[in-house]
């Protein structure tokens, strides 16, 4: 007896959860990832994930030289970012990637300063310090370069290796 209502009471609880977060959440910015609160069992794609998606892609078209393709992802990418960004302010995994489709985009300027914004919330932020790493070797500030680097020296990353060797040009920066 005890038996049947526990699973009588499992399985309404497992349907009432699956009908809930099958129909919650709407059009991109809710639900469980960087965008809101960290967590969440929504299965909507956030404005933040579906950006990281155009960037992979943006990548790839990088990769087969279909330059104009990966333009456009990036344009994609970055207009969600921005969404995100308005709707979720002050996460540094979002101005990470703003700065880097920004730069992406062929603005340095602009890219850098969302760095900038990303590293005043999280200072030791690897991707960001290896970005605008990369940033300033493009637009020869190898002084400022070598800031970034001394903040990756202890993290015992490939991203400290990638900007030590843009730095002393043993590699070249995708960017």
């Amino acid at each position: 007896m005890i038996k049947t209502s526990l699973i009588t009471l499992f399985f309404t609880i497992f349907l009432t959860t699956s009908t809930f977060s099958a129909g919650s959440g709407g059009s991109g910015g809710s639900g469980g990832s960087s965008d809101g609160d960290g967590g969440g069992f929504s299965k909507t794609k956030t404005q933040y994930d579906m950006a990281v998606s155009h960037i992979k892609a943006a990548k790839k078209f990088e990769k087969k030289d279909k330059l104009k393709k990966a333009k456009k992802k990036y344009e994609k990418a970055q207009k969600l970012l921005l969404q995100s960004n308005k709707k979720f302010p002050n996460k540094a995994d979002t101005l990470n990637y703003l700065g880097f489709t920004t730069r992406k985009l062929g603005d340095y300027e602009n890219g850098e300063k969302y760095y900038l914004e990303g590293l005043a919330i999280d200072p030791n932020h690897i991707g960001i310090n290896e970005y605008l790493g990369e940033l300033y070797v493009v637009t020869n500030r190898i002084n400022l370069a070598k800031e970034r680097l001394e903040i990756l020296k202890s993290c015992n990353c490939e991203e400290y290796q990638d900007l030590k060797d843009i730095i002393i040009g043993k590699k070249q920066s995708k960017y």
